[in-house]
């Protein structure tokens, strides 16, 4: 068959045997060249699709975290803003105690007959006292 077809091209049949030799070995290279291709571009997109996946997830857990985070600092906010306003109303109620039992006393203190002496009496003392 190679005689026949070296005779048809009208050269030695050594020549076409070396090309028949050159041609199956470019096509196996292409070949090969080929599945590597195959296998490389195949092995990339598993890799990719599989961290692109884990960066998503990773991205959707840091976003959860940081709702979690924002929920946790809201609550305890809220719960020392009612704290406040609970230290705020007693301070305020022992504000007007205070004002009040001044009042009384400033009051008592004018009607105490022995106002304008230089020593204290039994009802100045123990007006100081209730200030304690």
């Amino acid at each position: 068959m190679i005689l026949a077809f070296a005779k048809l091209l009208g050269v030695d049949a050594w020549l076409v045997k070396v090309g028949a030799v050159l041609l199956v070995g470019l096509s196996l290279m292409a070949g090969a060249w080929w599945v590597h291709g195959r296998i490389y571009d195949d092995g990339y997109q598993t890799a990719s699709a599989k961290y692109e996946a884990q960066i998503a997830a990773d991205a959707l857990q840091r976003a959860e975290a940081s709702l979690n985070e924002q929920r946790r600092q809201a609550i305890a906010n809220n719960a020392a803003k009612q704290r406040e306003a609970e230290a705020i109303a007693t301070l305020e109620a022992q504000e007007a105690e205070n004002l009040e039992l001044s009042r009384r006393l400033a009051s008592e203190a004018q009607q105490d007959p022995d106002a304008g002496r230089p020593s204290l009496g039994a009802g100045s003392v123990q007006r100081i006292n209730q200030v304690r």
